[in-house]
């Protein structure tokens, strides 16, 4: 396939917003939903009145605080005259709904759509846990049939499990674990919006209570109330706006396998390898191009999957390539979650990972822009049964 990639230059990203991000806000999702929103429109130059899409993730659906606002209460509380509109849970992943806007863009059904991820699951939680709001439902369903009677209510639980097939076959220790953790932590430092900015040590690491071996309390990431928004726009729409558009060079969307939390025939890989796989079908780039690199933490095994699937390395090699996390570093050779990711900045569920690398490729990360200058994102959310990324440009 030509450089183009499936979109051929088209599809861009114009802006990007992020409201109050912290823990048990007291606001609503559509609040926040909203003023992420619109910060995103005015970061392109637009006003409301341009914007004719909207998408989100997961629409309504989910459990409490796992959505903060569906796609028809954004439109109607701002009064968006939309001439393409989605929203849903089958999705690629969280940026499922930025990669269906790159295709309307393409295709001419919109020109300027904007798109928002929101929780409000700190609050949601504030009377209880996280396994408190997978059980509000009358009865288990779906994988929960199987999980919940072994007391498996968590994504610790499900995930502990391949992440100890992988450390057995391949050596990965929990000092690799810890140097992502780590990593995110520093960057979370230099970041004013993150949850958890104190400096943490290995030492702190390992003696970090234990969740689901072999995952302990740093390797799980922070639910907060927040929310995130880009603009996808067609590119022939873009004069006279404020700044250089970033081209979504490629795109992952591949489900090849089942859609499964353990039943893979390699359990040492998860969908995020699927997703990859049909990224790199649709382009001529290479891992060796990316100079920057927001990769999904919602648990620290996450992004070795992540860095593992998108052949950073041969498979199976990712503690070799972690090693003290040094090449992550704001300046290594590829910075990673500099904003502090979902483990210390918040878990903004995917899309807080596209407004970071946006910031990144338009060097607006201040203390903790990358030194590298990067000009060649991955961005990849998501792991279980769904997953999806993209590759951002702003050549």
């Amino acid at each position: 396939m030509s450089r183009g990639g499936p979109f051929d230059g088209r599809a861009v990203i114009t802006g990007a917003g992020k409201s109050q991000v912290g823990r048990r806000l007291g606001r609503t999702g559509l609040d926040l939903t909203v003023e992420a929103c619109l910060r995103a429109i005015a970061d392109a130059g637009l006003s409301v009145d341009d914007i004719d899409g909207v998408a989100s993730y997961p629409g309504a659906a989910g459990t409490p605080g796992f959505s903060g606002a569906s796609t028809m209460e954004l439109q109607n509380s701002l009064g968006i005259s939309a001439t393409w509109y989605m929203g849903g849970l089958d999705t690629a992943g969280q940026i499922g709904p930025v990669i269906e806007a790159c295709m309307a863009v393409s295709l001419g059904l919109a020109n300027h759509v904007v798109v928002f991820r929101s929780v409000w699951e700190s609050t949601a939680q504030a009377g209880g846990n996280r396994a408190s709001t997978l059980t509000s439902s009358p009865r288990a369903e779906g994988h929960l049939e199987y999980f919940g009677p072994f007391g498996a209510m968590s994504p610790a639980n499900w995930l502990a499990m391949p992440a100890q097939r992988y450390m057995h076959d391949f050596g990965l220790t929990r000092e690799h674990l810890g140097a992502i953790a780590l990593n995110a932590r520093s960057n979370a430092g230099l970041n004013p919006d993150a949850v958890y900015r104190d400096p943490l040590t290995m030492e702190d690491y390992l003696g970090g209570r234990m969740i689901s071996e072999p995952f302990c309390l740093y390797d799980c990431d922070v639910p907060c109330d927040g929310a995130t928004a880009v603009i996808v726009s067609r590119r022939d729409a873009t004069k006279n706006l404020p700044r250089t558009p970033l081209t979504v060079e490629s795109v992952g969307t591949g489900m090849l396998e089942r859609a499964t939390w353990d039943q893979r025939r390699d359990l040492t890989t998860m969908s995020a390898h699927d997703a990859a796989a049909t990224m790199w079908q649709r382009t001529e780039l290479q891992p060796s191009d990316i100079d920057h690199a927001q990769l999904y933490d919602g648990f620290s095994y996450l992004t070795v999957q992540w860095l593992d699937a998108l052949g950073f390395f041969p498979h199976g090699q990712a503690g070799d390539f972690i090693g003290d996390g040094s090449r992550f570093a704001l300046d290594g050779d590829l910075p990673l979650n500099t904003s502090g990711g979902q483990l210390s900045g918040g878990r903004l569920h995917g899309m807080g990972f596209l407004h970071e690398a946006c910031v990144q490729l338009w060097g607006e990360g201040g203390e903790r822009q990358a030194r590298n200058d990067p000009s060649l994102a991955v961005v990849a959310v998501g792991g279980g049964p769904v997953a999806g990324s993209l590759l951002l440009s702003s050549r």
